[in-house]
């Protein structure tokens, strides 16, 4: 999913009128003298005013792209770029070899610095650095590893570094001759966080009659606070001066601030611009907004009136979690939830407050799904995002009957929900700008401290009828950077700080959009702050971390120990049971801890913090999300029933089969790296000596609630759509619906944390959309009253689509592939009732890695394997009896046999011969009549299950029909 979106440059409504990003000019230049001494320097025994210097013109050319200076326009273009690492108060790190000659730091209050073929003119400062010819400290070399190779330069001890890092900064080095030979800016991240590293309050805090601000800005040169009454418009009550100490910029006002708004005006050197900037920004430690982030609320969270009748002891009252085994987790977006469901208020469609009803269709289908037992709703981005506008009546809409008369295989669809999709109510929300804030457009008024009570509210409501709540969070990028644009924030605040940038001195744009840095520490402090408060003010129960892999591996621990420090007792939250998981995917600039030790999935393990397995979902559905959408695999008909794409030979399908069941086993088996198992060449091996398509070994995790497992989620097709996609366009609805349920029930019945795509369970389509993270409510569409799966709605938006429409077309425009709510209603069943087989016994959610290696047991291995079948074994122990430890009050032994194969199967096994296994009184009480013909033959040990069948069979401890009559 890529989020980016052209916004025009342009400051808060409430500032001076928006104007554009300053051009960079070039004049001529003049002669200056070669600067090979060290003149008297201010800097180094007093501080200096930024009142009394007169800002001078910017003098230089513009460029995009790297070079190597060896030109006198090059120089002259030198400063667009920092290439030079200002890591410790006494080290610049710089890959420059100055062989005999020297170099130089400069600066300039007034950011007057330029460059000739001479050096540097316009600084007020001239600071001689001498190399070390030693290199970098190991512990320079730990924090910034895609540096360790530079050259260091020592910073005289006695300089007064804090102000300095108010003003333009540049490096300059000179040959033997004294010419000037390189020229560079300088990144600072290194330096702000030894001097500045800052663990007092920030935001804004509340304490009997006095409110008080605190923002930590240390290369601000002035800070301002603007006081408005109202959320939008209108001059200022009154403007602020805040008053620094060491970097933190604070004031004390009066009570009546409270419900005010305020605006940060934040005088600064910008780096992307190379001029002071009078940039206007929100608190980034905001806890409520205006409309659209205009201004941040004065709002206490604590305060009485902001809290919902018995929300102080939602605590005591939330769904018991035991072990975090016991978790599975329902995927859903906020919008898509209500905003085409009739049974709910028109004033509260699309909107936080729609889960507060007690009977639409919708919580009534939550309800199930809690009864059956999901434990966890997990909402996607619910901060104050971009790409959606706050104010409901400046929504565009597209006319639905209009849309419905068009063929199920029409572009008509897509072109006008294109046309407006940035001006709909609809976007997915990985677009960041303010973390700590609901966002505005999912309440009935976004100004003034509605959505924190309607925020409030709807946790409230879901824990009361059983499900937990975890917030998906983004703290991997922002939206906006820059001076300018009304979403940027914190590069507004501390330009070049919170943004992770390249060697050349640009953001990092691999996430999509303006990298964070967790490396950094108060980015790092941010993040924890965000997570705590989300916890205590909010009494969220989990967080899933977008891109994961970005964050640094130490910030994850530390957020995950704050988490499970809060108390009942001190913090009204039980920091204990929150769960914490995200995408541990290793790409970009982090990609095999080139920026320090990433929470990617092979270093998470051990944390106890869980991350998505990609393995398990490949090898059942084929391929992967980014290659041949026709690529088949154990669940969609590899070598079994083949759709006409060139796997190779039916030898080279039928190895691929083989070694997507070995995948598979080992996700069932919770992806864990010393889980042994024989493979399908009868080679017993560890999960992490079981190996991907591409090298990589399959498994990762040290517990169980490291994986988490799954087939879908948001991004890419739906599990329905992507099942339609790669099996042969001949077989029938009915085998389609049937594999549907067949992959949520493999999710569902392996070791580990099972997640779920909301509507995986009704047949849920985007009528083959692979992204609609932005493609309206008509595409995301959830019908809980299972009368319409979304199938057939037109041709998915071109964007991400056109290259497929030739394979999508036909299947759209074929009746014969949409599913009647028949098929929908049977699907809903069979997903309930594989969640109640879950949670009919603890065997199906072991708590330890040991616990799953002694009891669960896989079958159908070795060369001997019957393409198409798993077959699993979990053992439970005897009171009394030596061996294993007894969890299972109800069932001593249970095997399940997943068949993927177009026909029926048998597997005889004589290790399972002589039991007295039975099928699962959840599956012969169920309006499923194929699966009741499974059967077992205990004499010859014979499993015989129906086609795309997942059959349990159990052995009971007493009476069988009893427990569940």
């Amino acid at each position: 999913m890529f989020d980016v979106l052209s916004l025009p440059l342009s400051l808060l409504p409430s500032t001076p009128p928006a104007t554009p990003a300053k051009p960079l000019h070039c004049r001529a230049t003049t002669r200056i003298r070669r600067r090979l001494y060290t003149k008297p320097n201010p800097l180094l025994s007093r501080p200096f005013s930024f009142t009394s210097f007169p800002k001078l013109p910017l003098n230089c050319s513009s460029s995009s792209m790297p070079f190597q200076v060896s030109s006198s326009s090059q120089l002259q273009d030198s400063l667009l770029y920092s290439r030079a690492y200002w890591v410790s108060k006494t080290i610049i790190a710089w890959n420059v070899d100055v062989g005999d000659g020297s170099c130089y730091l400069y600066a300039s209050k007034v950011a007057a610095l330029s460059v000739t073929d001479d050096g540097i003119q316009g600084q007020d400062a001239e600071i001689k650095l001498e190399e070390d010819r030693n290199g970098l400290p190991p512990n320079v070399i730990e924090k910034f590893p895609h540096i360790q190779n530079y050259r260091a330069f020592k910073v005289p001890p006695a300089l007064d570094a804090k102000n300095l890092l108010k003003c333009q900064l540049a490096v300059a080095a000179f040959n033997s001759h004294g010419n000037c030979s390189n020229a560079t800016g300088l990144q600072l991240p290194g330096i702000l966080d030894e001097l500045f590293s800052y663990d007092g309050p920030l935001g804004a805090h509340y304490l009997g009659e006095v409110v008080s601000l605190y923002l930590w800005a240390p290369t601000a040169q002035a800070v301002h606070a603007h006081i408005y009454k109202d959320p939008m418009g209108g001059s200022p009550l009154e403007i602020i001066q805040l008053v620094e100490t060491n970097g933190v910029w604070s004031t004390k006002g009066p009570k009546r601030w409270e419900g005010c708004y305020y605006v940060y005006e934040v005088s600064v050197y910008h780096p992307s611009t190379l001029q002071i900037e009078k940039c206007y920004a929100n608190d980034p430690y905001a806890r409520g907004l205006s409309s659209d982030g205009r201004r941040t609320l004065f709002v206490n969270l604590d305060s009485n009136g902001l809290k919902p009748e018995g929300w102080d002891e939602l605590a005591d009252k939330k769904p018991d979690i035991l072990s975090f085994s016991d978790i599975s987790i329902y995927e859903l977006h906020i919008r898509d939830f209500s905003a085409n469901d009739n049974t709910v208020n028109p004033d509260f469609c699309g909107g936080y407050m729609a889960f507060t009803l007690q009977d639409s269709a919708g919580v009534l289908h939550l309800k199930k799904l809690s009864n059956a037992g999901i434990t966890h709703v997990h909402l996607l981005p619910t901060f104050q995002f971009a790409g959606v506008d706050d104010e409901s009546e400046n929504w565009k809409y597209v006319d639905y009957k209009i849309l419905q008369k068009l063929p199920p295989d029409s572009a008509g669809q897509q072109a006008q929900i294109t046309a407006i999709q940035n001006d709909d109510a609809y976007n997915w929300g990985y677009n960041p700008v303010l973390w700590g804030v609901p966002k505005g457009s999912y309440a009935s008024d976004p100004n003034g401290p509605c959505r924190i009570i309607e925020f409030r509210k709807m946790i409230q409501a879901l824990n009361h009828i059983g499900l937990r709540i975890v917030l998906d969070v983004v703290y991997n990028h922002l939206h906006a950077s820059g001076p300018f644009d009304k979403d940027s924030v914190l590069d507004k605040i501390v330009p070049g700080y919170h943004l992770r940038r390249n060697n050349d001195g640009f953001i990092e744009n691999s996430t999509c959009v303006n990298n964070t840095a967790s490396e950094h520490y108060m980015v790092e402090r941010l993040i924890i702050d965000d997570l705590l408060s989300w916890s205590i003010n909010y009494k969220v129960d989990g967080f899933r971390f977008d891109l994961m892999g970005h964050i640094m591996k130490s910030t994850m621990v530390k957020a995950k120990d704050a988490l499970w420090s809060l108390t009942k007792e001190r913090n009204g939250v039980d920091g204990s049971r929150i769960y914490i998981y995200g995408e541990g995917w290793d790409f970009g600039e982090v990609a095999e801890n080139g920026r320090g030790i990433n929470a990617s999935q092979f270093n998470i393990c051990g944390t106890g913090i869980g991350s998505f397995d990609d393995r398990i979902r490949d090898a059942m559905l084929g391929g992967s999300p980014f290659g041949h959408p026709l690529q088949q695999g154990f669940i969609t008909g590899l070598y079994l029933e083949p759709n006409g794409h060139d796997h190779g030979t039916k030898a080279v399908e039928r190895a691929m089969l083989a070694s997507a069941k070995d995948h598979i086993q080992v996700g069932m088996a919770a992806n864990l790296r010393d889980f042994v198992l024989t493979d399908f060449e009868g080679k017993e091996r560890k999960g992490s000596e079981v190996f991907t398509y591409g090298g990589t070994p399959v498994a990762y995790a040290l517990c169980p609630t490291e994986t988490v497992n799954y087939v879908s989620a948001h991004d890419n097709e739906t599990l329905f759509d992507i099942v339609s996609l790669k099996t042969p366009v001949e077989i029938s609805v009915e085998e389609r619906c049937r594999i549907n349920h067949f992959a949520t029930s493999i999710i569902a019945l392996s070791q580990g944390i099972p997640f779920f795509h909301a509507g995986d369970e009704m047949l849920r389509s985007k009528s083959l959309d692979r992204d609609s993270y932005n493609s309206g409510d008509w595409f995301n569409r959830l019908d809980f009253t299972y009368h319409s799966n979304n199938w057939g709605v037109g041709l998915p938006p071109k964007e991400k689509n056109e290259k497929n429409w030739p394979l999508i077309q036909p299947r759209l425009a074929d009746p014969s592939f949409k599913p009647q709510r028949s098929h929908i209603l049977a699907a809903v069943e069979n997903f309930m009732n594989v969640l109640r087989i879950r949670y009919s016994s603890p065997l199906f959610r072991l708590r330890t890695a040991n616990a799953i290696q002694q009891r669960v047991r896989f079958h159908n291995t070795g060369p001997s394997w019957v393409p198409g079948l798993i077959v699993m074994s979990i053992e439970d122990g005897n009171e009394g009896v030596p061996g294993i430890s007894q969890l299972d009050p109800n069932f001593s032994y249970i095997v399940v046999i997943f068949n993927a194969c177009p026909t029926e199967a048998s597997f005889i096994s004589s290790t399972l011969r002589g039991r007295t296994l039975q099928l699962h009184p959840i599956q012969v009480m169920s309006t499923d009549e194929v699966v009741k013909n499974s059967s077992y033959e205990a004499l010859s040990g014979c499993f015989t299950v129906p086609a795309r069948t997942t059959s349990v069979f159990v052995e009971a401890r007493k009476n069988l029909n009893s427990l569940w009559c």
